[in-house]
């Protein structure tokens, strides 16, 4: 899936590591978009923040995120050992978009998938990791490691490292790849709506949610 380097599911970082507050994303690309946006369903209570879009070679919406309960921090030294305070579940939606030629005819855009909700996932929950007594000089490289290998998990769902969790959207069962790691959990499936949706999270259990359209993602702004 070729995206804008902007595309990453994650809230965008500021000076020092430290995370944009959510007062300062705008709702105006998810307003863009031509498809449904998903977050957690009306279970959940808590905060509800917006985090933001990715646009593909084009500049169409292909993707979002939207973070519910606690707005995540880099997870690093003390904290990579022991568990977790902060409880966050953040929902990824993908369009479902087949192979195509971008806007200027000059390239083809990849197709996307339910591999591409689960990467996205996997590199969102990756974007709030850092491992313990890791040299700040040499995170970019562990995130490039980790990144290929978050792709190369994605692109085989099938695999022995995910396993099958059925979780209610819209009220229906729906069947999602699910994998846990010492940095959290991830989950990738699809909707009747049109979308992939992925998630991640840590500190909150994945085996109690359930996914539902947002009727009104302006509300957010």
């Amino acid at each position: 899936m070729e995206t804008t380097s902007g595309a990453v599911a994650q809230a965008p970082a500021a000076e020092g590591g430290q995370q944009v507050p959510s007062a300062r994303r705008t709702v105006d690309g998810y307003l863009q978009a031509p498809f449904p946006w998903y977050g957690l369903d009306e279970a959940f209570t808590g905060p509800r923040w917006l985090m933001q879009v990715g646009t593909s070679a084009d500049g169409a919406v292909e993707h979002g995120s939207i973070g519910h309960g606690d707005e995540p921090s880099v997870k690093n030294e003390a904290g990579s050992t022991g568990e977790s305070k902060e409880k966050f579940a953040v929902v990824v939606t993908v369009a479902a978009n087949p192979s195509r030629r971008s806007a200027d005819g000059t390239g083809l855009l990849e197709a996307t998938s339910v591999s591409s909700a689960a990467w996205l996932a996997g590199v969102g929950l990756l974007s709030f990791t850092w491992p313990g007594q890791m040299d700040h000089s040499l995170r970019d490289d562990w995130l490039d490691q980790q990144t290929e290998t978050a792709w190369v998990l994605a692109d085989d769902l099938d695999g022995s490292d995910w396993s099958t969790l059925s979780l209610p959207v819209d009220g229906v069962p729906t069947p999602f790849h699910y994998r846990e790691s010492e940095f959290g959990w991830v989950l990738a499936g699809s909707t009747q709506e049109g979308v992939h949706v992925g998630a991640y999270g840590r500190g909150m259990s994945a085996y109690g949610l359930g996914f539902a359209m947002i009727k009104d993602i302006s509300a957010y702004a």
